[in-house]
């Protein structure tokens, strides 16, 4: 009994704490379900960490692409006074971007692996690095 309840008080507020006792197991029950459901959904994260490999390995392939090629260089040609690179930065945000839509819709409500998943991404953000090294493009070109 608290300083401010008198005894009647303090029985009324005993049986109404009995009767919410006599509830919440199926409450926490249910509770404890969503809670477990929503914190075992990580298809959003995942999609966006993919997304995110996808589109650098985006810019690797782009870059190599442009360089390698008049005709392909010419397409990414977007702004003249930065050649190809203007074309394959905005062609690798709208891969990101594309990308990132289709598997959050996919993996929205699913758990997925998400060990496996960030795997792939940083093995798709090294071949990235490693397609934007000038050596490693042109040993890939031949030159």
């Amino acid at each position: 009994m608290g300083p401010t309840e008198t005894p009647t008080s303090a029985h009324s507020s005993a049986e109404r704490g009995q009767r919410q006792n006599d509830l919440s197991p199926e409450r926490a029950a249910r509770s404890t379900q969503s809670a477990v459901g929503e914190s075992m959904d990580n298809g959003p994260a995942a999609a966006a960490i993919l997304a995110a490999g996808i589109g650098c390995f985006a810019v690797g392939l782009f870059a190599l692409a442009g360089d390698a090629s008049k005709a392909v260089a010419h397409f990414f040609t977007f702004y003249s006074p930065t050649g190809p690179l203007s074309g394959v930065t905005t062609s690798a945000i709208v891969v990101w971007l594309c990308s990132w839509f289709v598997l959050s819709r996919q993996w929205g409500t699913k758990s997925v692996a998400l060990g496996r998943i960030t795997h792939v991404s940083f093995v798709l953000l090294a071949l990235s690095v490693m397609l934007t090294f000038p050596p490693f493009m042109d040993l890939l070109q031949g030159k």
